[in-house]
C-alpha cells in the first residue's frame, strides 16, 4: 500500500507509539456477507488470524472461501495499543496487518485453511511482501488454541521442506500464540468489496503446500 523506506527492525517499549486507551470505530458488520464482525459468533465456530501482507487482498481472499463464516482486518502483535493505520504504517507500533477468520470446522478444516495462508503469499520474505516493505507485513500465524499452534508449526515445517526443495530460502512466518487483535477502521473492512480495482499484491510462489496431499498439519 505504502512504497517507502522503512526499517526492517521492530520497535521497542521504549520508542513505540503510545497509542490510545479506546479502541477505533468500526464496521460493526461484514460488508459482503453482513455478519458482525465482532460476534457473538456461532456455536461450534473457531477463530484463526493470519498476517500475509497487506490485509486488503488477503481478507478477499478468505471470505471467498466456503467454511469462512465472517472476516475482519485489524493489527496484530505490536506494542501500541488501539493503533491507527497511520501509526502502524510508520513501524512504529510494532503490529502486523492481519486478517481475522471465523470458520465452521464442519465446512474447512483449520489446515486447509493454513494451506491457504502458504500458498497465497512468500512467507520467506522477512519484513516485506512483495513492494510492500516493512514490518507490518511480515508474515504470521497467530493462534488460539493449542491445536492451532501445533498444526501451524507442523505446516510451517513441511512447507519449508518444499520451498527448500525449489531453491527458497527458510520461512521467516512467525508463529505467536494470539495477542490482542485490534480491528481496523472501517475504511479498510472489505476494502476490495468497496473498491473493486483497488490495490491487491496478493501473489504466492507457485509452490503447493503439501498439507491435505497426504500431509497432515
Amino acid at each position: 500500500m505504502f512504497f517507502f523506506k522503512k526499517s526492517d527492525d521492530l520497535p521497542t517499549a521504549a520508542n513505540a507509539l503510545p497509542g490510545r486507551a479506546q479502541p477505533l470505530p468500526t464496521a460493526s458488520h461484514h460488508a459482503v456477507n453482513h455478519n458482525p464482525l465482532k460476534g457473538p459468533y456461532p456455536e461450534g465456530f473457531e477463530t484463526a488470524i493470519f498476517a500475509l501482507g497487506c490485509f486488503w487482498g488477503a481478507e478477499r481472499k478468505f471470505w471467498q472461501t466456503p467454511g469462512v463464516w465472517v472476516t475482519a482486518v485489524g493489527y496484530i502483535n505490536g506494542i501500541t495499543p488501539n493503533p491507527t493505520y497511520e501509526e502502524t504504517c510508520t513501524g512504529l507500533t510494532g503490529h502486523a496487518e492481519a486478517v481475522l477468520v471465523v470458520f465452521d470446522p464442519a465446512v474447512i478444516s483449520y489446515a486447509q485453511l493454513l494451506k491457504l495462508f502458504f500458498e497465497n503469499h512468500d512467507p520467506t520474505q522477512g519484513m516485506r511482501q512483495g513492494n510492500d516493505v516493512g514490518t507490518t507485513y511480515r508474515s504470521g500465524i497467530y493462534p488460539t488454541s493449542p491445536a492451532q499452534h501445533a498444526a501451524a508449526q507442523a505446516a510451517r515445517a513441511s512447507y519449508e521442506a518444499a520451498l527448500k526443495a525449489k531453491g527458497y530460502p527458510p520461512i521467516t512466518t512467525e508463529i505467536v500464540d494470539a495477542p490482542v487483535f485490534y480491528f481496523a477502521e472501517t475504511y479498510h473492512q472489505q476494502y476490495l468489496a468497496k473498491n473493486p480495482n483497488g490495490y491487491c499484491a496478493l501473489a504466492g510462489t507457485g509452490v503447493s503446500c503439501p498439507i491435505g496431499t497426504g500431509v497432515s498439519a
